[in-house]
């Protein structure tokens, strides 16, 4: 995955003198999602193997949300959930994480939209869980536009987040209304990663924050169906990187949990290595 640096703008036409240098300078200043890629591995690859060449979709609100289907062997789709991608790395290409649901202003359009792929996909005979990944813009009267980009076979960064929330609370998302509710009735939102790292979270083990979690409260309490859920553990120790998910009442409140969660482990790490917080 790479993104040139500069729009298309200033290029000579196509076909004109000049464009292939102008192209091969262009290319020279491009950015690799992959950090440490070189220009020069990069082109040895791409004449090897070939690539593909896409336009990235502009707009004045741009946004990467996904939804969740399942074909069922009655051939039946079933839409399962809707989620607004975090993404990051040097172009804003990288899976970070969810939020839960997605928003409501175009959750309806990728529902509308995927279940027609999902239609097509259980005629061709496609079973089980997939996603289908989409990028919506805003037009120039403020409305939303929606792109499907993507069809992923298999579960992905959002599965396990989102039956954790069905595990823990037994409830369902409506793709109708685009809201996750639990049998009394109360909405539940999430916001949940696989890649919150620190170097001093190295300084703890599972059991350790698994305490932290419980002694500030912010654990997930299932009298109120809402707290930290802490998963992704194991790679702790090596590389400082854990998972979380934060579940609460509304999208405002599953960030404050989460972005709260986040700032206790690095104060709690500091202390234990005798950091200065």
């Amino acid at each position: 995955m790479l993104v040139l640096r500069e729009r298309d703008e200033g290029l000579p036409l196509p076909g004109s003198s000049g464009e292939a240098d102008a192209l091969g300078e262009r290319m020279r200043h491009m950015r690799f999602e992959l950090q440490g890629t070189q220009y020069e591995t990069y082109i040895a690859k791409l004449n090897e193997r070939g690539g593909v060449v896409e336009e990235r979709i502009q707009g004045t609100d741009f946004r990467s949300p996904s939804v969740q289907l399942r074909n069922t062997p009655l051939g039946k789709v079933e839409i399962l959930s809707t989620h607004d991608q975090v993404l990051g790395g040097p172009s804003g290409q990288s899976y970070l994480g969810c939020r839960f649901p997605a928003n409501d202003e175009y959750a309806p359009l990728i529902t509308r939209e995927a279940a027609k792929v999902g239609a097509r996909l259980a005629r061709e005979g496609v079973l089980g869980r997939y996603a289908l990944d989409f990028v919506v813009v805003r037009d120039a009267n403020g409305n939303w536009d929606p792109y499907a980009i993507e069809i992923n076979l298999r579960k992905g960064g959002t599965t396990h987040p989102f039956l954790t929330l069905q595990f823990l609370t037994d409830g369902k998302y409506d793709p109708e209304s685009g809201v996750f509710s639990t049998p009394r009735g109360e909405q539940k939102c999430f916001v949940a990663s696989d890649h919150e790292a620190a170097t001093e979270f190295r300084v703890f083990t599972p059991d350790d924050l698994f305490d932290i979690v419980a002694r500030h409260n912010l654990h997930f309490d299932m009298s109120r169906q809402k707290g930290i859920v802490l998963h992704m553990l194991a790679a702790i120790a090596d590389h400082g990187n854990l998972g979380l998910t934060a579940v609460g009442d509304t999208h405002a409140e599953a960030d404050e949990l989460y972005r709260r969660a986040v700032d206790v482990l690095r104060s709690e790490a500091r202390q234990a290595l005798s950091l200065p917080t």
